[in-house]
């Protein structure tokens, strides 16, 4: 999920939640633990799109359908991956969504990127953090130019991460293989030594297919016992 700044397989298995994915090969030991920071850590955008939507008489998930479309060139891609600055990003949205029936300017939703911090996720974190695993913060997001509200609750969290990769400034972004292949190159792990969770399907596709463990995160409660039965410790 797209935030400010302040993140050899054989069969497929699934848990009985069906939300978790691993392969076969997860005899390997998870030594690594990767996290979304939108949607996962904070509460998911995609709320405040939908209220947004309801004010201005949009069709319910309009925003995010425009982001559907042409995902690797769109303008989210492109703001995503810093290859435009927000000014750039305004314009190329507007166009974009009224190409599509309605005019929605990028500053609106960029505005509606920050959820709040869940406190149950960060409970969670500090006990992967306490229990030796490395972890990082794998986050699509847009550079910040400085001039919005200070979030120090965001700053803390960030800084509990052994290592955050930021799309906006690798130049690469989520679904993207290369983005996946950064993260591991700098928790010096493997694939298949990787949980990773995230919000939206087609952002695991690519990770699952790489070797890692996946865990779809649809609440906070269900990511965590999730997580649980994929590290076999308690989180809460």
């Amino acid at each position: 999920m797209p935030t400010t700044e302040a993140t050899t397989t054989t069969t497929t298995t699934t848990t009985t939640t069906t939300t978790a994915t691993s392969n076969a090969a997860s005899a390997t030991a998870t030594r690594a633990v990767f996290w979304d920071f939108g949607g996962v850590i904070l509460s998911s955008p995609f709320d405040a799109f939908n209220r947004y939507e309801a004010e201005h008489e949009l069709p319910i998930d309009f925003i995010r359908s425009v982001n559907a479309r042409n995902p690797d060139t769109n303008a989210w891609a492109l703001i995503e991956r810093h290859e435009v600055d927000a000014a750039t990003f305004d314009h190329l949205f507007a166009a974009e969504s009224e190409a599509i029936g309605h005019r929605v300017q990028g500053r609106d939703v960029l505005a509606m990127l920050s959820g709040g911090v869940r406190p149950e996720m960060v409970t969670a974190l500090d006990r992967v953090i306490g229990a030796g695993y490395v972890t990082a913060c794998l986050t699509n997001n847009v550079r910040s130019t400085g001039d919005g509200p200070a979030r120090p609750e965001i700053d803390a969290v960030m800084e509990r991460f052994d290592h955050v990769v930021e799309s906006s400034k690798v130049g690469h972004r989520k679904p993207e293989p290369r983005f996946y292949e950064i993260a591991c190159e700098l928790a010096g792990v493997e694939p298949v030594e990787c949980v990773f969770l995230d919000d939206l399907g087609i952002n695991l596709r690519p990770a699952r297919a790489m070797g890692m463990t996946t865990i779809k995160v649809l609440d906070a409660g269900q990511a965590i016992t999730d997580l649980e039965a994929a590290l076999g410790i308690s989180l809460r």
